[in-house]
């Protein structure tokens, strides 16, 4: 959260309590920032000094996934085929959800601690919402989809696969049959003429 550069000893204090706080969120394991502090084995008034709140310190753990998927849409925007673009983009997304622990409660929160967090949530939907805009103009789905509705559609889809169980390789596959089968339902159906 710190924006100028830090002292070393800082820095490494910085990405022990980062790294203690990944392996919780992998763990599954809610942060609060004196068991970080202990865990990191830092004091805890150097955690707050970094985190504020434990929201400032997961929406950091999830800042490089955030990062990379807002990256990721502005390759598909430049992708010329508005179909493979908006495609490309879902499946990056789906993958992110299903992979990265932070993600799904970051993206879902109606208030970010941090400002950064809050830039790259709306660059996601930016690219979201202009993806289908040309996949809409090339007629390449459904006219009645929304941008609105590829939110909840991306978060059924990790529900679903959530409730799917299996190893991580089983849910990646199982995600992208279903993202397989919500794709060719947003397409626009033949033309009988």
């Amino acid at each position: 959260m710190t924006s100028a550069p830090l002292r070393k000893d800082a820095a490494r204090n910085w990405e022990r309590i980062v790294a203690t706080a990944r392996t919780l969120v992998d763990q599954g394991t809610p942060l609060q920032l004196n068991d970080v502090a202990h865990r990191a084995g830092v004091g805890v008034a150097t955690v707050y000094r970094h985190f504020p709140t434990p929201e400032a310190l997961l929406e950091t753990v999830a800042a490089p996934c955030l990062e990379d998927l807002a990256d990721h849409g502005r390759q598909a925007l430049a992708d010329t085929d508005p179909w493979r673009a908006l495609e490309g983009f879902l499946s990056r997304v789906l993958e992110a959800q299903l992979t990265e622990a932070a993600l799904p409660p970051v993206a879902s929160a109606a208030v970010d601690a941090l400002p950064r967090t809050t830039e790259l949530k709306a660059s996601l939907a930016t690219a979201g919402t202009e993806l289908l805009g040309r996949a809409h103009a090339a007629g390449a789905v459904r006219p009645d989809l929304a941008d609105r509705d590829l939110v909840p559609l991306m978060c059924g889809i990790a529900h679903a696969v959530a409730v799917h169980g299996g190893t991580p390789a089983d849910k990646i596959a199982t995600g992208h049959r279903y993202l397989a089968t919500l794709l060719e339902g947003v397409r626009p159906a033949p033309s009988t003429a």
